[in-house]
């Protein structure tokens, strides 16, 4: 048996989206990247969603738009706080428009912020508080709005292992003034690479829009928050407003997402199913902590940290890939450990100890959109027998 990390949620029905998208011999960015903007943003309960070429440019755009905003935008030098286990491209963005990292502990269980460490490191200096759903997982929001109740301070979600997660039924993604998707092949549902930006903002959806096409106006509304368009469209089609990026998705990609999004209910149905089958079998398993669940999780995959100190993970991992079971680190572990840091303006608050066992002690399995009870079984066997 091969128990894979991620497959493919395709059929014809995807491969028929491209077909057409080439019949139409226009493969830029169109009317179906526009209606699967409008469908994502009916699902996740956004009021608006912007479509790019990656969940990394999708927080890249993000970082940015705050920058240009009209009232209290981001300067550089300010102090950002972000959990010390992610993703790469939750990071870089905040490197590169010079922003001071602030990194905190997570909780070992959860795999998101540790919320009593995260209470202590907000200060007058902090100005967001970049939230990482981590695989599949919400964070504690209510605890983290009441940290940042009446304070000058922006709440971001970096929810791109985490599409159709809920925290008190609001889809995540749609909880912070910005969230950012991924639809890359391996994440709940997959338009090849591609990721989104939601919010309820206009002025910030209009700098997306913007920031997205080379800083221009064209894909500006005739009615926007940035400028007033000239009635000559001529002269419209190169004005450049702002200092923009071009990370456009392809046409094929918002076809291929209309039809992905239709089956993303049970894509998530049998991810949660497959979840309850996993804590079933391993709940009770003392030598190792689970992820534990806040509120309704995507399950994105299934984690464990090594607690008993005779298990080596060099072994564990030996034993699963020679039984053919593919494993990966918790995302990047802990990433401010990671040689890259050096060119960051951060520091690191506390001890980071528990994303340092996760470093240390930590893997995941993967979790799919179809029933994997004979996976599990499978993978219960082999750790069993450990």
């Amino acid at each position: 048996m091969h128990y894979e990390l991620a497959s493919s949620s395709w059929d014809n029905k995807e491969l028929e989206a491209i077909q057409a998208v080439i019949k139409t011999d226009n493969y830029t960015m169109g009317d179906c990247v526009k209606q699967f903007e409008i469908d994502f943003a009916k699902f996740t309960q956004n009021k608006y969603c912007v479509m790019v070429n990656s969940g990394s440019s999708a927080n890249l755009l993000a970082i940015a738009a705050l920058f240009y905003k009209k009232e209290k935008p981001l300067k550089r030098g300010d102090e950002v706080i972000v959990p010390a286990v992610s993703w790469a491209t939750t990071y870089y963005p905040l490197y590169q428009y010079g922003l001071k990292l602030k990194f905190v502990d997570v909780d070992l269980e959860t795999l998101n912020f540790n919320i009593e460490e995260l209470r202590k490191a907000v200060t007058d200096k902090t100005r967001l508080i970049f939230a990482v759903n981590l695989l599949g997982n919400p964070n504690d929001f209510d605890e983290i709005n009441n940290i940042i109740k009446g304070k000058n301070i922006y709440l971001l979600e970096d929810n791109c292992e985490s599409l159709g997660g809920l925290y008190k039924n609001k889809q995540l993604g749609s909880i912070g003034l910005m969230g950012t998707y991924s639809t890359f092949f391996s994440h709940h549902m997959a338009t090849m690479e591609g990721g989104l930006i939601g919010t309820d903002d206009e002025e910030l959806y209009h700098l997306l829009l913007s920031l997205r096409s080379h800083g221009w106006t064209r894909h500006l509304p005739k009615e926007n928050k940035l400028c007033v368009k000239l009635d000559f469209s001529f002269d419209e089609s190169f004005r450049f407003i702002l200092p923009g990026y071009n990370v456009r998705p392809i046409e094929m990609m918002g076809a291929i997402g209309i039809e992905q999004l239709k089956k993303l209910p049970d894509f998530l149905k049998y991810r949660r199913k497959n979840a309850e089958y996993f804590q079933k079998l391993f709940k009770d398993d003392s030598r190792f902590i689970i992820q534990r669940e806040i509120e309704t999780s995507s399950w994105f995959g299934f984690s464990f940290i090594i607690k008993d100190k005779n298990l080596k993970r060099e072994d564990i991992i030996k034993k699963l890939t020679k039984a053919n079971i593919d494993t990966r680190p918790i995302v990047a572990g802990n990433f401010a450990r990671k040689e890259v840091v050096k060119w960051f303006d951060y520091e690191i608050f506390g001890s980071l100890k528990n994303a340092d066992a996760i470093d240390k002690y930590g893997f995941f399995v993967g979790n799919h959109q179809f029933d994997i009870q004979d996976k599990l079984d499978y993978l219960y066997d082999i750790m069993h027998g450990l």
